[in-house]
């Protein structure tokens, strides 16, 4: 029997990566999927290989109407939601240096601001019970040259899962936090990022990338079925050794 059947589940981020092939998960399980993604041609990509199941929305996750507009558009095609999957983020990688003012906000606009304000925005429409999953990095745990915002930015949605699991436990709402380990995925060809990741898992091995791609959907299905009563807070870091 489908896991997740009868359910109905957003995911931020959703077009590629980690975000894809947890919708795709989510969507072998019997749950109806939307995927919300900036980019329409990635979109577009995305829903033709999920399948009539799935649901795109085009939105701008840096800005609150953006948000807004992605939360009524699931409202209309669904009607409630029963998950949320924050999925969605950026790096931009630069030397503590020459690190600036737009920089920090471009990165924490998606990052954080586009995290919280996704849950809030959800808020009316999550069924009791529901889950929240938000993703996190096993960068707010460990150090890598460059990329001290986008750490800090996942650090503060790890903090923000434990705060909002503290307060949201009232309404039957779970809200939980995965912190994968380095993927290889689209984030990092698009930033030319590649020679990091492979810098990363050669001290990390190989066989580590491959067990994440299939543990990193697995973790958020794990949370989207926790039972009712099941309602702490709970952190979920893929890769040990990556964390530290």
């Amino acid at each position: 029997m489908a896991r997740l059947s009868g359910k109905k589940a957003l995911i931020t981020g959703g077009t590629t990566g980690i975000g894809f092939a947890t919708a795709k998960l989510f969507l072998e399980e019997g749950a109806q999927v939307a995927i919300a993604g900036q980019s329409q041609e990635r979109l577009q990509a995305a829903l033709s290989r999920l399948g009539d199941n799935a649901v795109g929305i085009q939105a701008d996750l840096s800005t609150v109407d953006g948000v807004q507009g992605m939360i009524n558009r699931v409202k209309s095609d669904f009607g409630s939601l029963d998950i949320l999957v924050a999925n969605a983020g950026i790096t931009k990688p630069l030397p503590a240096s020459t690190v600036d003012e737009a920089n920090i906000n471009e990165q924490f606009d998606i990052n954080f601001k586009g995290v919280f304000f996704a849950v809030q925005k959800a808020l009316p429409i999550l069924q009791n019970p529901a889950s929240i999953v938000l993703t996190t990095s096993c960068l707010n745990e460990t150090g890598m040259p460059g990329m001290s915002i986008y750490a800090a930015s996942k650090a503060a949605v790890r903090s923000l899962a434990r705060s909002l699991s503290a307060e949201l436990v009232e309404k039957g709402i779970r809200v939980n936090a995965v912190s994968p380990g380095p993927i290889e995925t689209p984030i990092y060809s698009k930033l030319g990022m590649l020679l990091r990741l492979e810098l990363f898992l050669t001290l990390l091995g190989k066989d580590r990338l491959i067990k994440r791609q299939v543990l990193e959907p697995q973790a958020r299905l794990h949370f989207a079925l926790l039972h009712r009563r099941q309602l702490g807070f709970s952190y979920l870091v893929l890769d040990d050794a990556a964390a530290r």
